[in-house]
């Protein structure tokens, strides 16, 4: 069986990187190319359709940040598979071939990319993820061995999805607005339905860090962004037993981890709280619809 591809690369205010790194994505050969502009007012829009017409733009008007802009990318997309790609982000050639072999098999959901990082001259890989239910929180880091293909998630920055299966989840939830934890969340609910989440080492990917995120929010704001939504996680898929032991922690990470982060954690935790709502209408529902 043999997939066709289609890319979906999110952008917003990002036609330096597209310049940069659209070149070898289209080297690549997906079936098309789909950049959706999350409002961008950069000119874009206008770089795109100059020098890149064959790549399908869908515009956002109002800025909807990462997780809806990829909904409306797959949502765009023509192909069975989507590769989802970080404007930040230029592939190895040749990395399609392993990420769509796993396909084959009907269970798959996703499967991630290996990510070449260099930070202070020293080149390392990342993509491969763990997780754990530790002191009321659930908590993840980069796996040891990034060779393996069991992984916790898939990293929305560079994975294959299957299309058929995210527009039946529904994609990513605008509950983790406006960035941080909803590919852990969607792997998380796609795992729930029995598909695997895999990370496959041979397709390699550069990853220059050199995203939107930091420069529109700002460090500080990315860690208050970044805590909000792991209470925000917890709250929508602890079972009974878990969250009675996050209750039972969280004055200690209200006072003790709220300290050691600079009191940042404590940030995240009120606009988590103004998004509570949102949870209890998601857990009584039993869905969300951000498509």
């Amino acid at each position: 069986m043999v997939f066709k591809v289609s890319v979906v690369i999110p952008n917003y205010n990002g036609w330096h990187l597209l310049k940069k790194n659209l070149p070898a994505v289209l080297a690549a050969k997906p079936m098309e190319v789909v950049v959706v502009d999350d409002a961008s007012t950069d000119g874009s829009v206008k770089f795109l359709k100059n020098e890149y017409p064959q790549v399908k733009i869908v515009r956002h008007r109002k800025n909807q940040r990462f997780a809806m802009a990829c909904n409306s990318g797959v949502r765009a997309a023509q192909e069975k598979v989507v590769v989802l790609l970080n404007n930040d982000v230029v592939p190895e050639a040749g990395f399609l071939k392993p990420l769509l072999e796993h396909f084959k098999e009907a269970s798959v959901f996703a499967v991630g990319c290996r990510e070449r990082e260099v930070q202070d001259g020293r080149v390392f890989y990342v993509g491969r993820g763990l997780a754990n239910f530790e002191r009321g929180l659930w908590v993840h880091w980069r796996a040891e061995d990034q060779n393996k293909q069991d992984t916790f998630w898939a990293s929305g920055g560079s994975m294959a999805v299957s299309r058929e299966k995210w527009l039946e989840l529904g994609g990513m939830d605008k509950l983790f607005w406006p960035a941080y934890w909803e590919d852990i969340d969607l792997s998380y609910r796609a795992r729930q339905r029995g598909w695997k989440i895999l990370f496959e080492p041979k397709a390699v990917v550069d990853h220059h860090h050199e995203t939107t995120n930091q420069s529109v929010l700002g460090k500080r704001m990315m860690a208050v962004y970044a805590y909000k939504n792991q209470f925000l996680f917890v709250w929508k898929h602890g079972s009974v037993k878990q969250l009675i032991e996050h209750g039972c922690w969280l004055l200690y990470h209200l006072i003790v981890t709220n300290r050691r982060s600079g009191w940042l954690l404590g940030r995240g935790f009120w606009l988590a709280l103004k998004q509570l709502p949102e949870v209890v209408n998601e857990k009584v529902v039993g869905t969300h619809t951000n498509l």
